[in-house]
Parts: structure tokens; C-alpha cells; sequence
């Protein structure tokens, strides 16, 4: 019976497919193509070795947010031909893929590109990596940057040199690579291209002549970046009669394919087979390979200096550590010097709306996990909130993004609970714990003489902030008001004569969990959307840390637990009970809400009893009458405080964390 529905099903297929177009060509029609990539690859005949190390520039786009990193990608495929000119504008964020990018019009993944370009007699090729510029995502470019020998600085010539710009210079710098300073948005009315240069001679030690001004935008002077890649970026170097060493720099995940893991070959030939990891000692076949073209291009092999993708039957993501050597079964390598692993720096609780939710929740965050390899995960259990996950984020703009994924890509409805900060508790026995979740934070009595907590310690880091010389007075109170320390400042425009124009950048050492909250919309409310930002991990500090509980009709409500800083606690306390006041529903009873540390009461609002009229049938007589209905309305509201049970609705829960 079934072999007969198929066969039904199979001649219905073939009467449509006989009318269908077919392509001109020696090349067989395939029904069901799931994709273009094997027609593209035969129509280019890309052969890997006509490119030699010689001709391949490995390059990557480093800046501040916002200062036209996508843009300049853009231009730079037109002009090589990788994709289509089309009218000026269409062309936006091409490497850009996800959703939640194009939304906010930033990059958060970084992305690979493979472009052919001639020049006289020779063909090159040309290995582009796009980065992120926010510093929530610093760890991509420093996994980016590990793949490339040069670098191209993007500075905004309206907005000057940023506080990112400097950091991703540094790190570009440590990596040894060249550094090509290119000045973006020139046809900007209010760019100051030759103040700019000057900031970029005195900051970076650039000098102006080698500046590069262009318009990402328009296409103006993209040509002269193309030029200077070629002659300015040294060719990597490898041999290919070497045994193979692939650098594996970047992964993501296929549903059919399992785990995609981009790798940059260091010597050797990468071809299919049987390879095997330096990490992990286990073995891998080789069944696909190629280069992104900016999609996937299949090629026969992968040659030393040259940057592609590997689909080797990897089913598991944490099989593929980033800074991974793969070589040759049987042929064993030195393994390359890896990364330092990414360091979460803020953590919180993801919980499903609807608890019944919570596999397909968790199989939601393993699965986008896997393209996203910074995010810590761990299962975490709230009587409040059920069962969930607790995750680990690089930033507070991290965590947003990864929320926002998960609603676009698996429609997920998520309560997430406040951000916090991995916490060091020493105890007295000598030993050391991390702490990232408010419920296992040490209580006030443990933390008092004889307890056994001895200390607590909280992270701090070295911030660095530009900003106009006439906004300096309101940034040094935002600092003080976050407990910043060791504040220095110098000028940043050398010669600017005018106060109005000069810049200054501004250190100072911050707890970490005062910059997770809203120390970045602060920052821009108060310097007029003119100050930038960016900070680095500078270790842990001793400071005095209490676990805040809230306590509805007397019972805790763990969600709800916070680690604050003992100077802030009260106004905290009352701003959060404030908030709890608003959204929680009123009961038959009244409902005390309590902020408390310890045994000590901080903050306190009663929310009032619904009540009936029960006098309203009672006309006439003695007012004792009234007075006995009210009574025993009192002693059964009594009652009912006694035994009654609060249970805060995931929507109140929903309202409170989402403000």
C-alpha cells in the first residue's frame, strides 16, 4: 500500500516537473535543490591553487559602533564583484544575516568573506571579517583578528576617535598586525576630516599622510582602501608541503550538517578525509569544505593562508573549541597558542512564561547557544518562577540580544530576572567561592563576626570615557555617584583650542555591577548622546555586599533576591518596593511588602484589602449592630493574613523585570 502512494506521488511530481524551465548546460537537473551553492561553485570553477600565499590578504574591520563597518563591507563586495551592483543604497548590511542586526542596524556576529579581485597580472584573494563595535562583543574581534595579518581602524570623521576605537586598536597592536587608518562619513556636513587625522596622530601615533578618506556611503575613495589592502597588508605565510594545521577561529550550527567551524589554514592542505583535534584527541571526517563567497562555495581543498568552512560530522558545538589545532590523523602538530576563554560578565535567570514551556525553552537556548559561544548556561530551579536557566552574558546588550533571538527565532515568551555580577566569597577556612545567583549569596549573619563568610568581593573595571571638555563636570558626578575610583583625565585633541570642541578621555576604576544596569543611558543622557564608553576586566575588589530579600505577607520571594552595595540599599530597597506596590494584585487581605537584609526591615508599603460593604443591608437601629458586621469582617481578615498564601502571577513578574 505504501510502496503504491509513492508511486503515485512520484508521477504526479514528474507530470509538473516535465514543464518546468531547465537550465542551458552540461549540468544535470536536480529537483529539490535545497540550495544554489554546488550550481555556483561549477559555473566559477574556483580552483584553490591558483592562489598561493602570496596573493591572499587576510584583513579584518575594526571600530567603534556605528562608525559604517557594514557599509565599507558592502562597497568592498560590489567593487570585487563578490555581489551585485545594484543602485546605490539597495545594497545594506549584507553581511549582516541576522534578524535582530538588521533591526538595530548594529553587527553582533562577526562574518566572513572571500573575495577575488585583479590587479595587473595577478589575482588576489582576499579574506574579509567583519566585526562587531560594541564592547559587549570584544571577544569576537578578538577571535577575528587571530585569522588575519592586517587590519583596517575605521574612525567616524564627524565623531572622532571613540572610546572602542582605541581599545580594538590596542588589541590589533598586541596581535602584531598592520594597521590601515581609514577616515568614513566624509560627506557628512558636520565631518572635520583634518581635526580627525590629527586626533588619530596624537592618540594612535598615525601619521595623517597615511590616512585614507573615504565615504562608505557614496563609494568615494573605496578603491584607494582596496589598493592599500594589497600593498600595505603582508600575505600569510605557510607552505604546503608542511603536515596540516588548521587554526579553527569561529563555528556555527547546521541542523543537517551539525557544526560548521571556520577555520584558517597555517600550513598544509585541507582536504577531505580523516582529521583530528589537538584539543578533545577525537576524529573527524571531512565532508564538505569551502569558502564563503560571502555564501558557502564548496572547493575541492584549502590551501595554507587561506580562510573557509569545514563540515566535518561534529555533532555537539562544545566539541569545536574556538583557538582548536586540527591536522591529519596520524599526523600529529604542535597545537597554535589558543584564546583565553570568554569570561561572562553578567549573569541572570531565563524563565519560561508559561511553565509548562520549559523543555522547549531549554532546547531553544541550547540550540541558539550553539551559534553563540560567549553565553554561559546552567539549569536553575525558583519556587516563584519554576524551573529555567541560568545564563552567563559578555554585557548587558549581550543579554538583550540573545532575549531578542530567542523571540524572533524560536517565539519564545521569557521572564528574565535582574542582571548580577559573578560575586568572589572568601570563607575563613581559606577557601574561595563564585557566586552569580542572589539565592546563594551568603546571609547578613554569615557575614558578621564568627559567620562563615570572612569577606565578600565584587568585580570591578577600568573604564574609559571620551567626552566633550564641557560635559567633564556632569561625567565626574556620574562617576562618584557609581563608587568610580582613581579618576584621571588629559586632553585628547592635541592643540584644540577651543573648549567647546576639545575632548577629554577620562579613566576611572567602577564596580561592575554599576555599569550593568543604567550607568550607559546616564552617561548619554548627560553628555548629550556626545560621550562614548567602553571598559576591560581589571579583577575583584573587597567591598561591603548584602543580600536583599522581599518579603510578600511575610514569606521571601527568591526571584526577587538582589546583592547591592550597603550605601545603596535603603533607596534600592524602596524603589523596588515601590514598584512591587504597582503591579502586585490586591487580595481579601492586606498584603505587607517588605525589602529586608537580614532580620532588618529597610523599606516597607502595605497594599490595602479588597472589602465588602457589609453594612450596606443594615438600615436603621443601633450602630452596634453595624459595629458586629465589622468586626467579624475583621477578625476573618485577620484570619485569612494568617493563612493566606500570596502568589505573585507570572505577570506581575513580567511587568516588574521588563521596566
Amino acid at each position: 500500500m505504501l510502496q503504491s502512494w509513492r508511486q503515485a506521488c512520484l508521477k504526479v511530481f514528474d507530470k509538473h516537473h516535465k514543464h518546468l524551465p531547465r537550465p542551458c548546460g552540461p549540468h544535470l537537473w536536480r529537483g529539490f535543490s535545497a540550495s544554489t551553492v554546488q550550481s555556483a561553485a561549477q559555473k566559477k570553477g574556483i580552483k584553490m591553487e591558483d592562489y598561493p600565499c602570496e596573493v591572499i590578504r587576510n584583513f579584518s574591520i575594526i571600530a567603534h559602533i556605528d562608525h559604517g563597518k557594514s557599509t565599507l563591507a558592502d562597497r568592498l563586495l560590489e567593487l570585487t564583484g563578490t555581489i551585485t551592483k545594484k543602485e546605490r543604497g539597495v545594497n545594506k548590511q549584507v553581511l549582516d544575516k541576522l534578524k535582530v542586526e538588521r533591526e538595530r542596524g548594529i553587527t553582533v556576529k562577526a562574518q566572513t568573506a572571500s573575495m577575488f579581485h585583479e590587479k595587473g597580472e595577478s589575482r588576489f584573494l582576499l579574506n574579509l571579517i567583519d566585526t562587531p563595535g560594541h564592547v559587549d562583543f570584544s571577544w569576537e574581534v578578538a577571535r577575528s583578528l587571530a585569522a588575519c595579518q592586517g587590519a583596517l581602524l575605521l574612525v567616524d570623521a564627524s565623531q572622532g576617535v571613540q572610546a572602542q576605537s582605541i581599545s580594538v586598536f590596542h588589541v590589533a597592536k598586541e596581535k602584531g598586525l598592520t594597521i590601515i587608518p581609514v577616515l568614513n562619513k566624509i560627506d557628512l556636513p558636520a565631518a572635520q576630516p583634518e581635526v580627525v587625522a590629527k586626533q588619530m596622530e596624537s592618540t594612535f601615533g598615525i601619521d595623517p599622510a597615511d590616512v585614507i578618506s573615504i565615504s562608505a556611503k557614496t563609494g568615494k575613495g573605496v578603491e584607494q582602501v582596496l589598493r592599500a589592502i594589497i600593498e600595505r597588508i603582508p600575505p600569510p605565510v605557510g607552505d604546503p608541503s608542511d603536515p596540516l594545521k588548521a587554526f579553527l577561529f569561529d563555528s556555527s550550527y547546521d541542523r543537517y550538517r551539525g557544526v560548521i567551524s571556520l577555520m584558517s589554514v597555517q600550513g598544509g592542505v585541507l582536504r577531505k578525509g580523516k582529521i583530528a583535534s589537538c584539543f578533545t584527541r577525537k576524529k573527524y571526517e571531512v565532508t564538505e569544505l569551502g569558502i564563503m563567497h560571502p555564501e558557502e562555495v564548496p572547493t575541492d581543498c584549502l590551501r595554507p593562508g587561506q580562510v573557509g568552512f569545514v563540515a566535518c560530522s561534529m555533532k555537539e558545538s562544545s566539541e569545536a573549541h574556538i583557538g582548536d589545532t586540527f591536522h591529519r590523523m596520524g599526523q600529529p602538530v604542535k597545537p597554535m597558542p589558543g584564546f583565553k576563554p570568554a569570561k561572562a560578565m553578567v549573569y541572570a535567570g531565563v524563565y519560561p512564561v508559561d511553565s509548562n514551556d520549559f523543555l522547549k525553552l531549554e532546547e531553544s537556548i541550547k540550540r541558539l547557544s550553539l551559534t553563540d559561544r560567549s553565553v554561559e548556561v546552567t539549569r536553575d530551579t525558583s519556587s516563584a518562577l519554576g524551573q529555567g536557566c541560568r545564563l552567563g552574558f559578555l554585557g548587558t546588550l549581550h543579554m538583550d540580544v540573545f532575549r531578542q533571538r530567542l523571540e524572533d527565532e524560536y517565539n519564545a515568551d521569557v521572564i528574565i530576572t535582574a542582571p548580577t555580577v559573578p560575586y568572589k566569597v572568601l570563607h575563613r577556612d581559606g577557601k574561595e567561592s563564585i557566586v552569580s545567583n542572589p539565592t546563594d549569596f551568603p546571609e547578613h549573619a554569615d557575614l558578621a563576626s564568627g559567620g562563615r563568610a570572612k569577606a565578600v568581593q565584587e568585580p570591578i573595571v577600568k573604564a574609559s570615557i571620551i567626552v566633550p571638555e564641557k560635559f567633564f563636570s556632569a561625567m565626574m558626578d556620574l562617576v562618584f555617584e557609581h563608587r568610580g575610583t582613581g579618576l584621571n583625565w588629559h586632553e585628547l585633541d592635541a592643540g584644540a583650542d577651543d573648549p567647546e570642541n576639545g575632548r577629554l578621555l577620562m579613566t576611572a576604576t567602577l564596580p561592575l555591577a554599576e555599569i550593568v544596569t543604567d550607568f550607559f543611558d546616564k552617561l548619554k543622557s548627560r553628555s548629550s548622546g556626545f560621550a562614548s564608553f567602553d571598559y576591560e576586566d581589571a579583577g575583584y575588589q573587597t567591598s561591603e555586599m548584602r543580600k536583599m530579600t522581599f518579603l510578600l505577607n511575610g514569606r521571601p520571594v527568591d526571584a526577587l533576591a538582589l546583592i547591592v552595595h550597603a550605601d545603596k540599599a535603603v533607596s534600592v530597597g524602596r524603589h523596588w518596593v515601590d514598584k512591587l506596590f504597582k503591579v502586585i494584585p490586591r487580595q481579601l487581605f492586606e498584603i505587607p511588602i517588605q525589602a529586608s537584609i537580614g532580620s532588618r526591615i529597610i523599606a516597607r508599603r502595605t497594599l490595602s484589602a479588597m472589602r465588602a460593604d457589609v453594612t450596606a443591608g443594615l438600615y436603621g437601629g443601633h450602630y452596634e449592630r453595624k459595629l458586629k458586621h465589622l468586626n467579624n469582617q475583621k477578625e476573618s481578615k485577620r484570619k485569612m493574613k494568617r493563612v493566606g498564601k500570596v502568589d505573585l502571577p507570572q505577570e506581575a513578574f513580567f511587568d516588574l523585570l521588563s521596566k
